[in-house]
Parts: C-alpha cells; structure tokens; sequence
C-alpha cells in the first residue's frame, strides 16, 4: 500500500513542477507576436472590411434545414446493421424495418404538408 502511496504522490509532485516549467519555457522560447495593425483586423475569406452588422440572426429555416437533415440521414445508421443481419432476422426483422421506414415517411409527409422547407 505504501508504495502505491509513494508513486501517486511522486507523479503529482513531479505534474505540479512541470507544468509550470514548461509553461514558462514555451513563454520564454517561442515566438514573440508583434503588435501590428494588419494583424488584429478581421479578414474573412478576402473580404478586409465586414459589411453590415455582425450581430444580425439568422434565418430558423437554416437550422430547420440542418435539423431535418440530420434526422431523415440518421435513419442510414440503423438501416446499415438491418441490412447486414436481415437473414438471421427473418420476418420479424423486415416488419420491423418497415415499420420504422414507415413512421419516417410519416414524419416527411408531416414536414411536407406543414411546408416547413418553403422558402418565402
């Protein structure tokens, strides 16, 4: 018991004098940053001066999309192991696919009709 004792105390020992050594040689030894204007301006893809307020929302219908996307594409996870066993499934395992492949068409026929993928 007292040599286990021993080695967790050593390692934290030794943890609490590295780290604040190594943080002090890689504020020592690495590079130094220079203030330069051209360096604390925002740049984007090519665009040197934002255009507009960059607190405006975005659109829901964007999250709409992607949440949609996930749910409908998550359904490839599950349809993956089905289709590796659905010999050793049987009847059951094709009922049972169907039924979940026909609460998903039940789900897009909701989206469908409550238009929540028009965009006006």
């Amino acid at each position: 018991m007292s040599s286990q004792v021993f080695l967790a105390s050593s390692i934290i020992v030794v943890l609490v004098i590295a780290i604040p050594i190594l943080f002090l040689a890689t504020g020592k030894l690495g590079p130094k940053n220079k203030k330069q204007k051209e360096k604390n301006i925002s740049y984007e893809s090519g665009v040197t001066k934002s255009i507009g307020n960059s607190n405006n929302p975005f659109s829901v219908k964007f999250y709409l999309v992607a949440l949609l996307f996930v749910l409908f594409d998550v359904e490839i996870i599950f349809m993956f192991p089905w289709a590796v066993d659905v010999r050793e499934l049987g009847w059951f395992g094709i009922v049972e696919m169907f039924t979940f492949m026909a609460l998903l068409l039940a789900g897009l026929i909701y989206v469908y009709k409550a238009k929540a993928l028009t965009w006006q």
